[in-house]
């Protein structure tokens, strides 16, 4: 049986070869052990480098990933850790236009839209499809998708490393 709780991803879509290294020291204050990135070109962003973990850790890592590179700006990445027992699972995306997106997620990957969010679109459209139509588009975070998907397709067949959480 494992110590760890949890388990998830960690995308660095694209990352100024200057901030690099601040992402590794963010990544590693949180898991609290060194941590050392295998940084590729990210073609869909010229002078931008990539990278990805797979790691494991206590529940909640994922959001304290999120919240430490989010602080660093111009960076494109996502975050997503797997739903575990007593957990659902998450995702954030991040872009430096957008910010900062989070959504819970099911076992498929699948984002999970609460009762009380379409409720909200429903009441806010008042009868305008568009207006429903653009608050479920926000709720499903579908302008992160749109600006993360050239550099997903560009990191296909890269690398990937492991990451453990000290404990």
């Amino acid at each position: 049986m494992s110590n760890y709780a949890a388990r998830g991803v960690l995308h660095i879509h694209s990352a100024p070869s200057a901030l690099c290294p601040h992402v590794e020291w963010a990544v590693a204050s949180v898991v609290d052990a060194r941590v050392s990135f295998t940084w590729t070109e990210q073609p869909a962003a010229p002078g931008t480098h990539r990278a990805e973990l797979t790691w494991t850790g206590a529940q909640g890592l994922g959001a304290k990933l999120a919240s430490a590179l989010r602080q660093l700006g111009h960076l494109r990445f996502e975050v997503t850790e797997d739903p575990s027992p007593g957990a659902e699972g998450s995702r954030w995306s991040h872009t430096p236009e957008l910010g900062i997106f989070h959504a819970t997620i099911d076992t498929a990957g699948n984002i999970m839209v609460s009762e009380d969010r379409i409720r909200y679109a429903y009441e806010l459209g008042a009868g305008d499809p568009s207006v429903m139509y653009q608050e479920l588009s926000l709720a499903l975070g579908e302008a992160w998708d749109e600006e993360l998907e050239p550099f997903r397709h560009a990191a296909e067949g890269a690398p990937v490393r492991w990451l453990s959480q000290a404990v």
